[in-house]
């Protein structure tokens, strides 16, 4: 379980996030609005890489505000950034093997390859370099947060920069991690589809939660116009389409 209670967080002088007060237990979070909303800025909080200004962050009934990266990840926390790390000279196979640990051994690992849609055969071997698409590395990143069995996982807009067939895929690849871990997955999006298959959604707008319910509650809401989503993937309470860039 995670639990925000009253967290603040300023930069510069502005206030980003104001008093959010959030419990995660459901298998399946996402989180949406606005562009600056702050949704990035509350993932990297959850992960460390920012500290808040008040307030406290508690997971698994450990209070990890002012622990740093390495041990929220010995917790069990994941984070994939929106622009996957590419490492010159590692292969899929190594970073597979390193992300598998204790849970599963080198075969194992690279076997979770083809539950993304990638043959182990073909991207074992293959360098995390400019060579692979972004498609391709976001399906890697996804499949080495599986094969790290993570309590929680935290995705910020997977589905940025890749295009509509990759992002089909994508989709797919989601409802394939919900069925292969036990864990939480949390995700920052836009997208109608992504937050179909959610349990639950977060609604933020200018630093504060508006609305966090399931996910018809929110989805009916954001279509009525209750609630607006000036990234893509919903609009003004309408859906556009997957492949139009933000504007």
């Amino acid at each position: 379980m995670l639990k925000l209670e009253n967290v603040c967080f300023e930069a510069d002088g502005n206030q980003i996030l104001k008093d959010i007060n959030l419990t995660i237990e459901d298998r399946f979070v996402a989180i949406t609005g606005p562009n600056g909303s702050g949704k990035s800025t509350l993932m990297k909080l959850i992960m460390g890489l920012y500290e808040p200004t008040s307030g406290k962050i508690i997971f698994d009934g450990t209070d990890i505000t002012h622990m740093p990266i390495n041990e929220r990840a010995n917790l069990g926390i994941s984070y994939a950034f929106q622009q996957p790390v590419r490492f010159k000279g590692l292969k899929v196979k190594d970073l597979m093997g390193l992300a598998g640990k204790e849970h599963m051994n080198l075969i194992e690992a690279c076997g979770i390859l083809s539950e993304v849609g990638l043959c182990a055969k073909d991207y074992q071997n293959r360098e995390l370099n400019d060579t692979l698409s972004g498609g391709e590395m976001k399906r890697i990143e996804i499949a080495m947060t599986a094969a790290r069995g993570s309590k929680l996982s935290l995705f910020d807009e997977p589905e940025a920069g890749i295009d509509l067939w990759s992002f089909q895929s994508l989709i797919r690849v989601f409802r394939k991690l919900y069925d292969m871990t036990s864990g939480t997955i949390v995700i920052i999006s836009h997208q109608e589809r992504i937050l179909d298959i959610s349990d639950k959604i977060v609604y933020l707008k200018d630093g504060e939660v508006v609305k966090y319910d399931t996910r018809e509650n929110v989805i009916g809401d954001l279509q009525k116009g209750l609630l607006t989503n000036a990234g893509c993937g919903v609009l003004d309470g309408k859906y556009c389409d997957d492949n139009e860039q933000e504007g």
